[in-house]
């Protein structure tokens, strides 16, 4: 739709600001606090169903936690409350339409042909109590490689999880994806996180550390890079996108000083 909208718009010379989802990642280092990890991870993978464009779509891990990690990911993933979301209880609710589900179960089945496997989820869920609804479970997928549907963004709670050995070779995958929108790092190293903030990093227009894809936005300004579409909402020079600025200069003499002295009388 971006690349619809913008042509259009710049045809007659207006501007553009396109927000066009993401595919975010977190990063989580050996230095990783895993308990502070494993809240970030959830709420930002299943929160809102996956239907959020910062919600966490990848997870690359250090391969020397990536057993535990996973251990307890998927633990959490067993327990996570799926049920109508005007209910107290629940923490999951439904996809937003059965088409939603249909491109949920699309993706799985191509991961799944590429050598993922799944580790938690996946089941449709309230058939009965709610046959027209598209209640199913969050999803853990264990992959070796980010193959070509690990890079689209399927807009639903599907969470990749690769491993990696160095930081430049988690940097290489987090950046490997046309989307720039929102990003994490899970470290207690200063200087890991630094290198995940600078030019060096992360491509995305959000940058965390310490903190999920999602939910320290707000009030920041947001927006990304790539096939995101670029522009900013929010923050303080968010007016700028939304306003024609205009150089005025009034002259409240009754000389012209003009440049260089210059006199035509």
């Amino acid at each position: 739709m971006g690349r619809e909208v913008g042509p259009r718009v710049a045809a007659r010379f207006g501007r553009s600001l396109l927000e066009l989802g993401g595919n975010n990642a977190t990063i989580v280092a050996p230095s990783a606090d895993l308990d502070l990890a494993i809240q970030g991870i959830v709420f930002a993978a299943a929160g809102t169903a996956g239907q959020r464009c910062t919600t966490l779509r990848r997870l690359i891990v250090h391969r020397d936690i990536a057993d535990t990690l996973i251990e307890r990911l998927t633990a959490a993933y067993h327990r996570l409350p799926i049920g109508d979301p005007f209910d107290e209880t629940p923490l999951v609710g439904p996809l937003i339409t059965t088409t939603a589900l249909d491109a949920m179960t699309g993706a799985l089945t191509r991961v799944q042909s590429q050598g993922g496997k799944i580790l938690a989820g996946g089941n449709r869920r309230l058939t009965e109590a709610a046959p027209s609804a598209a209640y199913t479970e969050p999803v853990l997928v264990r992959v070796d490689e980010q193959t070509d549907v690990v890079r689209e963004e399927t807009f639903a709670p599907i969470l990749y999880v690769m491993t990696y050995d160095t930081l430049d070779e988690a940097i290489a995958l987090h950046n490997d994806v046309p989307q720039g929108l929102s990003s994490s790092i899970f470290t207690r190293d200063q200087q890991e996180a630094e290198i995940f903030l600078s030019a060096a990093g992360s491509d995305c227009g959000i940058a965390n550390v310490n903190i999920g894809t999602s939910g320290a936005e707000i009030g920041g300004a947001f927006g990304g890079e790539k096939d995101t579409g670029g522009g900013r909402e929010s923050g303080s020079d968010a007016w700028k996108a939304y306003m024609r600025s205009a150089t005025n200069t009034i002259n409240y003499s009754t000389e012209l000083a003009l440049a260089q002295g210059v006199s035509f009388l």
